[in-house]
């Protein structure tokens, strides 16, 4: 039998590494089944509202197709972030970040931020994906795996007689690790290519996750291979590389999310909604040339038709509508950059905790990070001006609603 074989005859008959083998097998499969059952229901919820939208706004362009105003008012339209196909493995700021909202020709930013007040609850549970598994679960295996590897041996007295009876005695602790940590690496990642293979995920999403897992366990091994160069015994090592987890993979990652934090001041979503509120909300009392005169500086093409003649138009409560944006626009353009300085800086210090480095990347892969989540709000927002552009020149002008011009209504999908 060669030294290869010899190897992995005796990770075979190891039992406590099969438990743990088995134990990263069975949390990498769970984790791909709750990703694919989560995905799975977040698209059977965008389909439903589809549906719902389709019949919904039918029912209210039929109601209020004699009026451009009240037909801007009773009509939403749904915007949504379908999600990737290999979404299943990463769900990142899915969790904290809308993928769904369902938008009025109102005031903006309110509907934006509307559903801020609980994501906070979401962040602190977290989810329990391949991600996760991968970044956090999978060097505990691999430390519990290899930690004893030579101290093992030293206490029971074999380890100078295999490394003398070794051709080479080096080779001889590299491969007993490297079956260990191609053993693991299979555990977790075939789960992985028959969940990619039902989602329908890129091979190269695939093999981008893999080679992101396999550095990442490389990295570990590379540790805990320093570690066991030391003549510690069985339990210092194992005491020292849980150390070193707990640094690398909760202490460093909690210490960068607080200086990011620290560093980059991000007004809370909260206030944005509430300025633009107390904002539409005192228009009401205000003179219509308070509204209307900061109202035409974005909008000097309706200047002509902005004359409000009667205590209520509804060119007039649409343009108080946006000058609550507008009031709030300094703080929701701050909240947006600070959120993308903060996902900047968070990425640049990550590669101090490669746990959190292997999140960021499969969270990238997947579709799910800071990134995408910013880029679909910016897509709201522009559809929501999309709107704005349909229906300012026919309210203003107080123009005939006709099915040719509601056909042209936009439509976010």
């Amino acid at each position: 039998m060669s030294g290869l074989g010899r190897e992995l005859w005796f990770l075979w008959r190891d039992r406590a590494a099969k438990v743990w083998l088995l134990i990263g097998f069975a949390a990498a499969g769970l984790a791909v089944v709750f990703g694919l059952m989560e995905i799975a229901a977040q698209r059977d919820t965008i389909e439903r509202l589809k549906a719902a939208d389709e019949i919904e706004r039918t029912i209210t362009t039929e109601a209020h197709r004699n009026n451009w105003g009240s037909a801007a008012y009773y009509t939403f339209h749904l915007t949504y972030d379908p999600p990737e196909e290999f979404a299943f493995a990463a769900l990142g700021q899915r969790d904290a970040s809308p993928w769904k909202h369902r938008i009025r020709m109102l005031a903006l930013e309110g509907q934006i931020h509307e559903t801020d007040a609980a994501n906070p609850d979401f962040a602190l549970v977290g989810r329990f994906d391949f991600a996760f598994v991968a970044a956090m679960i999978a060097p505990l295996i691999l430390i519990m795996l290899l930690h004893d590897l030579r101290s093992g041996e030293r206490a029971s007295g074999r380890y100078n007689l295999l490394s003398a009876t070794s051709a080479d005695a080096r080779m001889l602790w590299f491969s007993r690790a490297a079956w260990r940590v191609g053993a693991l690496a299979l555990a977790l990642l075939v789960p992985l290519w028959i969940a990619g293979l039902v989602s329908g995920a890129g091979a190269s999403k695939l093999l981008g996750a893999s080679l992101a897992l396999l550095a990442h366990l490389l990295f570990w091994w590379a540790v805990i291979a320093l570690v066991n160069t030391r003549t510690w015994t069985s339990t210092v090592n194992l005491t020292a590389l849980i150390g070193l987890w707990l640094a690398f993979a909760v202490v460093a990652p909690a210490a960068i999310k607080a200086g990011v934090d620290a560093a980059v001041a991000v007004p809370d979503g909260g206030d944005i909604m509430l300025t633009q509120r107390e904002a539409v909300n005192d228009a009401w009392d205000l003179p219509q040339e308070a509204t209307m005169t900061p109202f035409l500086e974005r909008h000097p093409d309706m200047k002509p038709y902005a004359g409000v003649e009667g205590s209520f138009e509804w060119k007039w409560y649409y343009a108080f509508q946006q000058v609550g944006d507008q009031i709030a626009e300094p703080l929701s353009n701050a909240y947006r950059e600070g959120r993308a300085r903060r996902d900047a800086l968070a990425r640049l210090f990550a590669w101090l905790s490669p746990p959190a480095k292997l999140e960021q990347a499969l969270q990238h892969m997947a579709g799910t990070d800071a990134a995408a989540a910013l880029r679909y709000e910016d897509e709201v927002r522009a559809f929501h001006a999309d709107l704005r552009a349909y229906y300012y020149p026919p309210m203003f002008k107080d123009e005939p609603v006709t099915d040719a011009m509601l056909a042209e209504r936009p439509n976010f999908y």
